[in-house]
């Protein structure tokens, strides 16, 4: 029987990609004791703006590639934070779900989150609770003490011995870097993700953008519109 996991770093509000690699798997570990990426996703996103993709910033505190994203700070006091609610506002406020969409933002922006990786976790349990799906989440500085002096990729066959797993979904980007061969010796199947990203209707004379949040896609489409949309990938 197939046990499968994937572990991924946490982002604020991922694209669709990300989710469709959660609804994938038995156990999806949140990665957030790893080194923050300056000019990455973990703090960044895009959302649509006049018709155009627009990259929108979670600030952050002295920010450092030599930090933990765990131990990233949110600078909520700073105005680019503050003005967050109102550039989502005025993106979306036509948008068919608008309401229910902009009420859960604003859940997670207000809330009492103090780090980058609290407040993209949030993020992430908020969109799974929105559409109704059960996922067994773990966060890797709680659950994996001990396994940071192993280099990257013992370190995630280490994670996946300790789950018992036999299949290990890692996102397509991941091809690049990771061997099928390696994590063979441990028993462990490696298998990567490869997203489609479906069309869906945006503003009516807009021309379509993907790999937009997931916010984009929960503004223009239902919760069982959603839940066909993370069944749309393929595993190679």
């Amino acid at each position: 029987m197939e046990h499968k996991i994937a572990i991924m770093q946490p982002y604020v509000f991922p694209y669709l990609g990300y989710f469709q690699l959660i609804n994938a798997v038995d156990e999806f570990i949140l990665y957030d004791d790893v080194n923050f990426i300056k000019k990455g996703w973990v703090n960044r996103n895009k959302i649509l703006v006049q018709e155009k993709g627009k990259i929108i910033t979670f600030p952050c505190k002295n920010i450092s590639q030599n930090k933990l994203i765990k131990d990233v700070y949110l600078h909520k006091d700073s105005k680019a934070y503050l003005n967050l609610k109102e550039t989502i506002k005025h993106a979306y406020t036509k948008a068919p779900y608008f309401s229910d969409v902009f009420h859960l933002f604003n859940k997670a922006l207000e809330s009492n989150c103090k780090t980058i990786s609290e407040l993209s976790i949030l993020s992430i349990k908020e969109v799974l609770n929105y559409l109704d799906l059960d996922v067994n989440l773990k966060i890797s500085s709680k659950a994996y003490t001990g396994l940071e002096v192993f280099s990257k990729e013992d370190r995630l066959i280490n994670i996946c011995k300790i789950e018992k797993c036999n299949v290990y979904i890692n996102a397509i980007g991941g091809k690049a870097i990771y061997s099928k061969e390696m994590f063979s010796k441990d028993e462990i199947v490696l298998k990567f993700l490869k997203p489609e990203l479906p069309e869906y209707n945006q503003f009516s004379n807009s021309e379509f953008i993907k790999g937009l949040s997931i916010i984009d896609v929960m503004m223009f489409n239902s919760p069982d519109e959603i839940r066909d949309m993370l069944t749309k990938y393929t595993l190679v």
